[in-house]
């Protein structure tokens, strides 16, 4: 294994990362900071009120983007085994 190889292998498994768990982040924080925009208007200062809606739309989330994501991982993993013997001399 050459060092451009493990390089190339790491982008790859980050890549992964940031695709799968990108849907979730991004509508968690556009939800947060909704919910912080509203807070501030209102000036309702609740502290449990940031997190109720985060977890149903984190939720919501998985459920809609997860057949994508588990495709994705699989895919990357897949590849990874099947190409496993090209890791190892």
């Amino acid at each position: 294994m050459t060092e451009e190889f493990i390089i190339q292998l790491a982008q790859k498994a980050l890549l992964t990362l940031l695709l799968t768990a990108g849907p979730m982040l991004g509508l968690g924080l556009l939800v947060g900071l909704a919910v912080s925009i509203f807070q501030a208007t209102t000036q309702i200062q609740e502290q449990t009120l940031t997190f109720v809606p985060k977890i149903i739309v984190v939720l919501g989330s998985i459920v809609i983007f997860g057949p994508w994501m588990l495709n994705t991982m699989l895919e990357f993993a897949s590849n990874l085994f099947l190409n496993l013997h090209t890791y190892i001399y």
